[in-house]
């Protein structure tokens, strides 16, 4: 009995601290990455690359292909989705929309128009908090209630996609949405576009795109900047002209993260 009682405090001890370092990590990442130029891809580091094929997540593509992935980021509507859609219907441009929920609740029926015209939505959380600051039961419980309320709007039953707020992620984060049935999209091409009150015109947004984009990449754009929607157009009409494609991201699914072995370890 004295020898159990000796050893009894070590065993907590070994519970309690083995336990939490065993733990997936919670640290927050906030996604970043060298940017690309030349038509060179973008870099976010060996490290960063391994974590997210641990989860099957992805921010680009192969290399050696001229494929691109348009993809918008949904918070709110500032007037701009619209043209958007136009643009992309004109140009028989695929593309994924990561709405919240306060999206789905103020413009239902672009919601509704997204998925008719062939676009698929994805999810960037109902209250677009910092998800490595909410617990495993709110995270599942933020994503379970886009994915209902898109499939009530829309008609959209699956959703397999997911964007995290803010662009911060974690181990942790990664798990559960993966868990969850979810791919988490990051991105190799962006710039800042989301300051309403610093628009700076369309050749800003224009100049941008051209300057980082390369085969592979995984553009985000956010619709509230009227300088992507009146760039938009000319972007997509000048990157056929160098060769380019674009795919949609259950055809990145498909071709590189499934058929790929090295993209899905």
């Amino acid at each position: 009995m004295k020898r159990w009682a000796m050893w009894l405090p070590l065993l907590l001890l070994f519970f309690i601290y083995g336990h939490d370092a065993a733990a997936v990590s919670n640290t927050p990442i906030h996604w970043g990455f060298k940017k690309g130029s030349g038509e060179r891809q973008a870099d976010a580091g060996q490290a960063y690359e391994q974590l997210l094929n641990k989860y099957d997540a992805f921010y680009k593509g192969i290399p050696d292909k001229k494929v691109l992935y348009m993809t918008f980021d949904n918070g709110y509507e500032n007037g701009y989705t619209a043209q958007i859609l136009d643009v992309l219907k004109k140009e028989n441009v695929p593309a994924t929309f990561f709405v919240t929920g306060h999206y789905l609740d103020s413009a239902p029926d672009l919601a509704k128009r997204m998925v008719k015209e062939g676009h698929i939505i994805g999810n960037h959380s109902w209250s677009h908090p910092d998800l490595t600051r909410v617990n495993d039961d709110e995270i599942k419980e933020e994503l379970q209630q886009v994915k209902e309320k898109t499939a009530a709007l829309t008609g959209q039953t699956e959703m397999q996609y997911l964007r995290p707020p803010r662009g911060i992620l974690s181990e942790r984060t990664l798990k559960i949405a993966k868990e969850e049935g979810y791919y988490h999209v990051l991105w190799s091409l962006a710039f800042k576009d989301w300051q309403t009150d610093q628009q700076k015109g369309w050749k800003y947004a224009y100049d941008n795109i051209m300057s980082q984009v390369h085969p592979g990449a995984v553009i985000l754009l956010h619709t509230v900047s009227k300088d992507n929607a009146d760039a938009l157009e000319k972007v997509i009409v000048d990157l056929k002209k160098k060769g380019y494609t674009f795919k949609s991201l259950d055809d990145y699914i498909m071709h590189e993260k499934i058929k790929n072995p090295l993209l899905s370890q």
